[in-house]
């Protein structure tokens, strides 16, 4: 089969590169992004490698691209994004690279620099302008003689007059009388900013720590101020305390101090302090004239980065991915040649030897690269060549686990089926529809979409899975016109069938109405495509008919699944010419599927066949038998019972005979499964004892040795059960044996699942337009136009919600249980490791050029 149905065959080759042509021949390699490289130096410590100054000096240049990259952003100035991929520069272009760096950081840092220091003596002078104003307005307030305590005052002075019984007489706040004998008594004052909500336990310390000896007045500063350090807006209150004595000062300074309150000089003559806000104004003036400049200084400087930042990225990382990759090679004897091991795939070699050549020549090397193919045993990488469409439904099978080398991949199928299975489910006209046009303006806009490159994981989720959704709504469109359901109800496209003979009232108005195929409403013939609209109005029986219809397709699609699962088995058996596992495994675990399972999905289709309201007795509807109690009655042995008068046991003569052969055949295979393949290994193994030499033929799994380089581990071939001891052979079937019988039955059962949630969506479809949309079509006039548009609204809102979204996400998480469980267990083992070639859009991408470090 082609790469489409399996990975890539991959080899090992082994790659001498001269060492000036090294790095432009890795460059090369990293835009073909086909190459996985090997560590060849897994016990040398990252910081003793050859280029690990090289990476550092990268790390540092990717340090300061992310510092202009913040500063950018903090300004909001859009970044050029050409969406083209620069080439990786030469050597000798890092040294221009890191002066272009170092220059503009430096440049930035130091207009930062000037930029803090003029808003911090900004603040400073606005701050002091903010004090000048107020604490003239409590001076004036003084000389005014309202120096009484106010509700605006905060605290009462309380002088230490009661203390030391001497009496000082009145004093004037602010005034400081030259007197010798009382200097410890003469008033002073401080003013100062303090942060608003810091200022109630300012006021509690001072109180507590001076014991009330002091007066506060405060007043708000009504406009934000602008924080130097990062740049938020802060609210504070100007302060003025009034005090006596030193150490009341010294005890005031430090509560200012500890509450990181600014202290600021104001002078206490009027004229002292007009003259300093004087001086202040015609200083703010200037900062602002030079603040501005320095502003713009500052945004030319960011302009300017913003037009190349995205290019210096993607240079820098380039460059620091070829050095990191570098470091995995090894050097020979005489330091002039670098030695490398990598996976390819087979099919790219001549490119690969192309870009090595280009590489070379750009180097100006007069060697040439040499690329060797290698035999090993190791196990080669998984690699599955996707495209923009098959990328979502790999990442599927990728996420339960990458497929083993060359093992069958589910990819391909399951674009068909995933869709299909979850249709089933979801099954309704106008959902899907509303799906698949969402789906669609994904994929018509992906190109514009896709440059965005949002941060908004739930948004990349849908973005990624946009052909999904389109299969799925396209798919549930379709099983939405099987089921004759768009929101609940049915379209009428070719008439119905059925000729009612009641009249309109008992149509319209009657719940127990039931449609009965046996009279004459019938015409006999069965509606073109899909159901019979008519269906709708029959209150009584419209969901059994529903439920056994939906059932019954349930089983028979889920049968059809599994076996097409366990007949993608026979292709990795024979791929992997694994005989034994053909012979043994495949051959019982189909027959044990198609003699019970299969068999019962026959007697489905010969039921429909065989058996109708209007066919005569012994065919008639009446004496139609139970699938799930034959089928029961079979596996047990049961004799049926006897039926109604008229009918028949059997839907077919010899009906008995076979079935209990089937089941005798059924149970015939579980013994083959279980101990076939461990006997045929331990005969194997006796007789290679006895006769001295290796088992050869087809007497063990490990026959696969020399195909694909050797490197075949699974997929029915590779186990290397040679090396097992018999007693775990013998387990380890027993419990695939185990899994797989008792796995038959519940898996079947699983896909009920298709018929329980399809019910479910049409139920809650019609919930929503019984309970919420017909009461406003039932409302007439202007108000019931009125009435209608809210309740559409409000209808159209949980049609999306809970139906579209809540739903389809229910029934996308059961398809890939489905298809993880049920289909992919019978032949998919799911134990293999990527493919990571070494990849500049993938690096870019991640952001990180040292993608590769985790292995």
């Amino acid at each position: 089969m082609g790469s489409l149905f399996r990975s890539e065959e991959m080899t090992l080759c082994q790659l001498f590169l001269q060492s000036e042509a090294a790095y432009a021949c890795v460059s090369e390699l990293g835009e073909l992004g086909l190459v996985q490289f090997r560590d060849l130096n897994p016990d040398v410590n990252a910081f003793q490698r050859k280029f690990v100054n090289e990476v550092r000096r990268c790390d540092e240049m990717e340090r300061k691209l992310r510092y202009l990259e913040k500063e950018i952003k903090k300004d909001g100035i859009p970044m050029l994004d050409t969406g083209e991929s620069p080439e990786a520069p030469q050597p000798r272009e890092m040294i221009d690279l890191e002066a272009t760096f170092e220059k503009l950081e430096n440049e930035l840092r130091e207009v930062n620099q000037n930029a803090e220091a003029l808003k911090r003596n900004f603040l400073e002078l606005t701050e002091l302008k903010h004090i000048l104003r107020k604490t003239q307005v409590f001076f004036d307030e003084q000389e005014g003689g309202l120096n009484h305590t106010t509700e605006s005052m905060t605290r009462a002075l309380i002088t230490d007059e009661v203390r030391t019984g001497a009496s000082m007489g009145p004093v004037q706040l602010g005034y400081m009388e030259k007197s010798n004998e009382r200097e410890d008594y003469l008033p002073c004052f401080v003013a100062g900013v303090i942060l608003r909500e810091k200022l109630p336990a300012f006021e509690r310390m001072l109180w507590r720590a001076c014991r009330g000896n002091v007066f506060l007045r405060q007043a708000m500063i009504e406009s934000p101020l602008e924080d130097p350090t990062n740049g938020d807006q802060v609210y504070k209150s100007v302060f003025i305390i009034f005090f006596q004595g030193d150490q009341l000062k010294s005890r005031v300074k430090k509560i200012c101090e500890g509450f990181r309150a600014t202290l600021y000089p104001c002078p206490e003559a009027p004229a002292d302090r007009r003259e300093m806000a004087m001086g202040v104004m015609t200083r703010i003036e200037d900062l602002n004239t030079v603040l501005g400049q320095t502003q713009d200084h500052r945004h030319r400087v960011l302009v300017a980065a913003a037009k190349n930042l995205k290019n210096w990225f993607v240079k820098v990382r380039k460059i620091k991915a070829i050095y990191h990759t570098l470091n995995l090679f090894n050097l020979d004897v005489t330091q002039k040649c670098l030695i490398a091991e990598c996976w390819v795939p087979l099919l790219d070699i001549e490119t690969i030897q192309l870009a090595l050549r280009r590489g070379t020549e750009r180097s100006g090397s007069s060697v040439p690269p040499i690329l060797n193919r290698m035999q090993t045993f190791e196990n080669p990488p998984t690699y599955n060549r996707t495209n923009k469409f098959t990328k979502a439904f790999q990442a599927l099978i990728d996420a339960y686990g990458v497929a083993n080398y060359r093992e069958m991949n589910p990819a391909p199928y399951t674009i068909i089926t995933f869709p299909f299975l979850f249709a089933i489910m979801f099954g309704d006209l106008g959902h899907g529809a509303i799906m698949a046009l969402f789906g669609l303006w994904m994929i018509r806009k992906e190109k514009g979409l896709a440059a965005q490159k949002t941060d908004n994981e739930i948004w990349n989720i849908f973005f990624g899975g946009r052909y999904i959704i389109f299969l799925m709504g396209v798919f549930s469109m379709y099983t939405g016109m099987i089921y004759n359901d768009i929101f609940s109800k049915s379209l009428n496209i070719f008439g119905s069938h059925w000729h009612l003979s009641y009249n309109k009232s008992t149509v319209m108005d009657n719940k127990e109405l039931q449609l009965n195929p046996g009279t004459s409403d019938y015409e006999g013939t069965p509606y073109p495509f899909g159901m019979d609209p008519i269906w709708q109005i029959a209150g009584a029986n419209k969901i059994i008919f529903h439920n056994a219809y939906k059932m019954k397709i349930s089983i028979i699609f889920g049968v059809i699944h599994m076996t097409f699962g366990v007949i993608m088995s026979w292709h990795n058996h024979t791929y992997f010419r694994n005989r034994l596992s053909l012979v043994y495994e495949f051959i019982p675990q189909l027959l044990f599927l198609l003699l019970l399972f299969s068999y019962m999905v026959l007697l489905m289709f010969i039921k429909w066949n065989r058996y109708a309201a209007t066919n005569p007795m012994p065919y008639s509807e009446s004496c139609a038998p139970s699938i799930l109690i034959t089928f029961i009655d079979m596996v047990l042995f049961n004799k049926p019972k006897d039926p109604p008068e008229g009918c028949k046991v059997y839907m077919f003569s010899g009906q008995g005979f076979f079935q209990s052969l089937f089941v005798l055949l059924a149970i015939c295979c579980i013994p083959v499964m279980l101990l076939g393949k461990p006997i045929k290994i331990m005969q194997a193994r006796k007789l290679a004892n006895e006769e001295v030499q290796p088992i050869t033929g087809a007497t063990s799994d490990a026959e696969v040795g020399g195909v694909s380089n050797g490197s075949a581990s699974h997929g029915g071939g590779g186990d290397q059960h040679d090396e097992e001891e018999i007693s775990e052979i013998f387990i380890h079937q027993g419990i695939h044996t185990i899994e797989y019988v008792l796995g038959s039955v519940s898996h079947t059962a699983s896909y009920l699942r298709l018929w329980a949630l399809s019910l479910a969506h049409a139920q809650l479809a019609d919930v929503l337009w019984t309970m919420v949309l017909s009461t406003g079509l039932k409302q007439e006039g202007w108000l019931g136009g009125i009435m209608l548009t809210i309740v559409f609204a409000f209808w159209a809102i949980l049609t999306i919600g809970i139906l579209v979204l809540m739903e389809g996400l229910s029934a996308f998480l059961h398809t890939l249980r489905l298809h993880w469980v049920e289909f992919q267990s019978k032949f998919y083992m799911g134990q293999g490791y990527a493919f990571q070639p070494f990849a500049f859009d993938a690096i870019i991408e991640n952001g990180s050029a040292s993608s590769g470090e985790a292995d």
